[in-house]
């Protein structure tokens, strides 16, 4: 799945380019973006009496992004399981070079603690992969 927007100069750090830290929100906007694409959107999962929380991240930078890129997300569930799944996303330029790359884990929670979802949940994002 694919999220594109243009990066801001708020985002940047003093040296011109997007701060590392704002890596993570573009990664995160970029997952709940592809949630709601899955028809799982956050409203969905807070229905259903759900949350997915990260528990690892590995980000990998690659290249300098400048305030007024407009980058392209490209995000996929790498595997899941019936409690944790593992997302692959990517960081593109205009140029379509590769920026940042990152693996993300998150478990299944509801209540605050680890919950085995649903068979049919389970095979609703096994389509996604």
């Amino acid at each position: 799945m694919e999220y594109k927007r243009k990066i801001f100069g708020y985002e940047c750090d003093i040296y011109g380019h997007l701060n590392n830290a704002n890596y993570l929100h573009l990664y995160e906007e970029a997952r709940a973006e592809a949630l709601e694409k899955m028809n799982l959107s956050v409203e969905k999962l807070i229905s259903l009496n759900l949350q997915i929380y990260i528990t690892e991240i590995s980000v990998q930078y690659k290249k300098g992004i400048h305030s007024g890129t407009i980058v392209k997300i490209h995000t996929k569930i790498k595997k899941t399981s019936r409690v944790s799944s593992v997302w692959s996303q990517e960081i593109y330029d205009e140029k379509g070079e590769l920026c940042s790359s990152a693996e993300i884990k998150g478990a299944f929670v509801s209540n605050g603690k680890p919950k085995r979802i649903d068979k049919e949940l389970y095979q609703h994002i096994l389509s996604y992969i």
